[in-house]
């Protein structure tokens, strides 16, 4: 059974063929149509932490796909009334697809192990795969089908999205650099783990000027995440230098273009001045997560057997 823990469970050809798939969704959704590959089918989404992005964007892809998303909240009896290995072995009994918010990575690990039902990762404190994918989707965009070579510079906290965008870069060739504190900087134990995925050209540094110098996209997110909150002051003094406005921007190429994944704490990791610019693709970014996720379903459903070949190329 093929889920997605993170973008390590995708080959290059698998991210390219989400990547096409997402193009043509979209597509056709300006046309009118909305294919339905999925038709009949369930997704069940289940979430420990907040969510509009990931919520909706899921619920609204399984609807135009003509599928159904099932939001289960406390009182399905997740984590209170049995185990997770009883509840996803159950949910693997009516639905077709599972897309787990979590805070833990290990959670998406112990939902997977079961084995029950293709399962995505939504969020975790580790890692962000779909964000990412709608983010590169931005990016191809934008770069009109040449993403290879692009520059990506994150200004901001090594955090999950980070993570996720670097995986994504080693299999697009996409260059990411980071400017970001000592301290938060991602360790060379995961970049190791990266670049078994294709050829990744990453730096980072705490001197913003270097990292943002030749950059096509930059993108920041929020110091501090959901689960951090007790850091709030130490990350605020910590990332203050580090806040996309436009002092920073003059420092960059005059086509670069801005990236948030939202929610936004404007005033602090962006101004208003900059996310609302004619160089922000920050709501495009967000638009694209449905389309990134429905290009995801699909691949998901045709590894698992729900579709094939045959019939997705005649939709789509």
């Amino acid at each position: 059974m093929k889920h997605l823990r993170s973008l390590v469970d995708l080959r290059i050809d698998d991210f390219n063929t989400i990547m096409d798939w997402s193009h043509k969704l979209k597509r056709l959704l300006k046309q009118g149509k909305r294919p339905d590959l999925l038709k009949n089918r369930t997704c069940a989404l289940v979430f420990e932490k907040a969510s509009l992005r990931t919520r909706v964007s899921f619920e609204t892809a399984m609807a135009q796909l003509g599928g159904t998303a099932l939001y289960l909240t406390g009182d399905a009896g997740w984590r209170q009334r049995e185990s997770i290995g009883d509840f996803v072995r159950v949910l693997g009994e009516y639905c077709d697809f599972l897309v787990c918010r979590a805070f833990s990575q290990s959670t998406i690990e112990e939902l997977v192990r079961f084995d029950s039902v293709p399962t995505i990762n939504g969020l975790t404190d580790d890692s962000h795969p779909c964000q990412a994918l709608a983010d590169f989707l931005t990016i191809d965009e934008s770069a009109g089908g040449k993403l290879r070579g692009k520059q990506l510079t994150f200004v901001g906290d090594g955090n999950n999205v980070v993570r996720s965008l670097i995986q994504g870069a080693a299999m697009t060739g996409v260059r990411f650099r980071l400017a970001c504190p000592k301290e938060y900087q991602i360790p060379e134990s995961f970049l190791h783990q990266a670049r078994a995925l294709g050829p990744l050209d990453f730096d980072q540094s705490d001197d913003i000027r270097k990292m943002v110098h030749d950059a096509d996209f930059i993108y920041t997110d929020v110091w501090t995440s959901m689960g951090q909150e007790a850091e709030n002051e130490s990350r605020k003094n910590a990332f203050g230098p580090y806040q996309v406005n436009s002092q920073l921007m003059s420092l960059t190429p005059r086509t670069c273009k801005v990236l948030h994944c939202l929610p936004a704490r404007r005033g602090l990791e962006i101004t208003d001045a900059v996310i609302d610019s004619d160089q922000s693709l920050v709501f495009a970014q967000a638009g694209n997560r449905l389309h990134a996720q429905k290009g995801l379903l699909i691949w998901l459903a045709l590894e698992n057997g729900y579709t094939t070949h045959d019939q997705i190329d005649r939709l789509l």
